[in-house]
């Protein structure tokens, strides 16, 4: 838990959270629900939020139902990550302009004014995807502008989650369920209902959380709220979808690179890109150049790309990797293994999107263990 004193928001007041952020200027985006999925988008009032819903997750299964209750944040993770607001999908880096004289002129692309964003509803193991992605753009050499800019205008709002998904593995990863003091948040928020009773126990994670929960009618929060709110998180804890062994995995993928469980995995796998696509920690980009009929106007763009396509390592001569095989040893060996190399953390935070959004069901907790059964490889025991 976090070492603020609690407080106690109904769900009636709920709505004050919302007014207080756009009073400071926050545009407030956070999960709602559209084509039939948990989404992130704009919300103006309570109401916009998955009131009563809940989502079905499984290996190439997703689906909303309807729950026995009225939660706010009764879900776990849709298709969409947060990183789409901090690393757009696509991005204009350059634009050049030519003169009737001749003259070129080269403008910065990315030319708005990044939103003021608050992230309402961000799930730990989305916290922890944020922080990963800190460290790959703004701590990992020469800083992302672009990223960033858009990044020190974020109020984050943490919520601990009340029960776990299908494919969730975030304790395996310890990047949940709980938000906590070790991932930065500016607001903490769990939900519980009770018979009768449906409450929030926030706590601040920062001196601008304390500056909004003191505009907000809210009240101590007594030791049965906290204790409530406590049982909340470790019913989610205990109720994971899935566990990933996770002891000794780095050194297990880096030495089985030739492993027959590849071979299997690659007669299955479509190569999609599904699994880079919906990752909250995925990164890859690739950048295209393109002019308009007069060759007087040129634009550079930059768009999300995957390491399970052909032409992402394409080089003089071909792909560096054109089989399945080698496409999706990559990409888990580096999630799981050489991510910590170079940033010094997992790129996996948990969430198990990849596995629910795989059209065949690929599960990667259960590809790690095949590896290491196959391989006689046992993780190392902790004492």
């Amino acid at each position: 838990m976090t070492t603020d004193p609690p407080v106690l928001l109904p769900r009636e007041q709920f709505g004050s959270l919302l007014e207080a952020l756009a009073r400071r200027g926050y545009r407030v985006v956070g999960p709602t629900v559209r084509d039939g999925t948990i989404v992130y988008d704009d919300l103006t009032k309570v109401e916009d939020l998955p009131i009563g819903w809940k989502d079905e997750q499984e290996g190439g299964h997703y689906r909303l139902k309807r729950r026995e209750d009225e939660a706010l944040f009764g879900y776990v993770v849709g298709p969409e990550s947060w990183k789409k607001y901090l690393h757009p999908q696509r991005l204009r880096l350059v634009k050049a302009e030519r003169d009737t004289s001749g003259h070129m002129t080269f403008t910065d692309g990315d030319e708005e004014e990044p939103v003021r964003y608050a992230f309402l509803g961000m799930k730990s193991c989305e916290l922890n995807a944020m922080m990963i992605q800190d460290k790959v753009f703004l701590g990992s050499g020469t800083a992302d502008s672009h990223y960033e800019r858009r990044r020190k205008n974020i109020f984050s709002i943490g919520v601990s989650c009340g029960e776990a998904g299908g494919t969730c593995f975030c304790v395996s990863m310890g990047t949940g369920p709980e938000v906590t003091d070790q991932t930065p948040h500016d607001l903490a928020v769990t939900e519980v209902i009770e018979d009768t009773s449906h409450y929030f126990v926030l706590t601040a994670g920062s001196d601008e959380g304390r500056e909004v929960l003191n505009e907000l009618p809210a009240t101590p929060a007594g030791p049965e709220h906290v204790s409530a709110a406590k049982q909340r998180v470790e019913h989610a804890a205990s109720t994971m979808g899935r566990r990933m062994d996770t002891g000794g995995v780095r050194e297990l993928l880096r030495e089985n690179l030739e492993h027959p469980q590849w071979e299997d995995v690659a007669q299955r796998c479509l190569t999609c890109a599904n699994c880079t696509m919906v990752c909250p920690t995925c990164f890859c980009t690739t950048v295209e150049d393109v002019t308009d009929l007069t060759g007087d106007n040129a634009e550079r763009w930059r768009s999300w790309d995957s390491c399970f396509t052909l032409d992402f390592t394409w080089m003089h001569g071909g792909s560096a990797r054109q089989s399945a095989k080698s496409r999706y040893r990559q990409w888990l060996t580096h999630k799981l293994s050489t991510w910590h190399d170079q940033f010094q953390s997992s790129g996996c935070v948990g969430c198990g999107r990849c596995i629910t959004w795989c059209p065949v069901g690929i599960d990667l907790t259960q590809e790690v263990a095949a590896i290491r059964e196959k391989d006689n490889h046992p993780a190392p025991t902790t004492s």
